[in-house]
């Protein structure tokens, strides 16, 4: 039995030592693979990670802007309809009391009161008519619907008449002139 129980304890003993020569080598393999720099492919994947995560953070951000820009138009409209609605509520009132009105006085009156609002609220967001007769004529700004011969020596290659007014919009032209110049 005094041997059983030696052999025991040897076994132990070797048992102890295989653990510890286990962990020894696998301290030695974590020693020496942090000590060795990363292979090709660890770089080429990360490199294509943080490529996949930029690409899909600018992505999200074309897409955030995207919306911003719709709901800022939506929005600019909004306040220029909202400047509107009282012009719409005098041309309301207008064709109601104008029904029986016989002054026509009276009714050119009220809807030249109508007008001049109507453009007041338009020339507070920016938009501003065009002048164009007597001016020389323009390419950049009229567009020439007819040429006719000039009355005066004076008109040759100005706008004699503007069949539509030009209108800007903080200074970009939106709208051109269609204009008669003389030849």
């Amino acid at each position: 039995m005094s041997e059983d129980k030696t052999q025991d304890s040897l076994s132990r003993e070797n048992g102890k030592e295989t653990v510890n020569n286990a962990e020894e080598i696998n301290n030695e393999e974590v020693n020496s693979t942090e000590n060795t720099e990363p292979t090709a492919e660890d770089k080429y994947a990360e490199l294509n990670n943080k490529y996949l995560r930029i690409h899909a953070e600018f992505d999200n951000y074309r897409k955030r802007t995207n919306k911003e820009k719709i709901d800022i138009i939506g929005n600019a409209n909004a306040s220029l309809l909202k400047d509107l609605i009282p012009v719409i509520d005098d041309f309301e009132r207008a064709i109601q009391n104008n029904e029986n009105l016989e002054d026509a006085k009276a009714l050119k009156e009220g809807f030249n009161l109508i007008f001049s609002k109507f453009m007041n609220t338009l020339t507070a967001k920016g938009l501003k008519p065009m002048d164009s007769v007597g001016q020389e004529f323009d390419a950049d700004i009229h567009e020439a619907i007819a040429n006719v011969p000039a009355p005066k020596k004076k008109q040759k290659g100005k706008v004699i008449d503007a069949i539509e007014k030009g209108y800007t919009l903080n200074d970009k032209i939106i709208r051109f002139a269609k204009v008669i110049v003389g030849q």
